[in-house]
């Protein structure tokens, strides 16, 4: 578990608290799962905010809460990642039992799920001339989308816009 401040000191009894919160996660046996916690304090209000991303292979799960107490951030976001956890667990563990194996959700790995559970539902295929970036927002408002797969005018690269929580935009682009 990886804790760290953003616009705030981490404290040894708020460290403490985070992981003894969060840490409940680390008693189920996962491979090689690793979780950053990251405390921080949102603008000139006194909001707190605790974002936790925990990985697990190819598998991530993620929390966010903002509250005005950090301890009740973190424990808001614990109870978030827990149940997303929990759902995560029980949606391939179901998977699993209706083609009769019988498996613990804590057995569970990615070569024992169903290839049928890795299905692609559907396949779009959209028109790429490449645009710059205002472009691609302005063609995702208009479609009214949270995200747009684009090409990128500037750099030729297929990229992902997306919608943040905030109202802000985020870019997603190969390394």
């Amino acid at each position: 578990m990886i804790i760290r401040g953003k616009n705030v000191e981490v404290t040894e009894a708020l460290k403490k608290y985070a992981e003894d919160k969060l840490g409940r996660l680390n008693k189920v046996p996962i491979d090689e799962a690793e979780m950053q916690v990251t405390l921080s304090i949102l603008g000139h209000q006194p909001l707190h905010k605790v974002e936790v991303t925990l990985r697990d292979g190819g598998t991530v799960i993620r929390a966010e809460e903002v509250t005005e107490d950090m301890y009740t951030s973190i424990d808001q976001a614990a109870v978030k990642l827990t149940g997303k956890f929990r759902k995560w667990k029980e949606k391939i563990r179901s998977r699993i039992n209706r083609n009769g194996a019988k498996i613990l959700a804590s057995e569970i790995h990615e070569e024992d799920v169903p290839d049928e559970y890795f299905q692609v539902e559907r396949i779009k295929a959209i028109p790429f001339k490449p645009v710059d970036i205002q472009e691609a927002i302005l063609q995702m408002n208009l479609l009214d989308h949270g995200f747009h797969v684009f090409m990128n005018s500037e750099t030729n690269q297929t990229e992902v816009l997306y919608r943040r929580h905030n109202g802000t935009y985020g870019l997603i682009r190969a390394d």
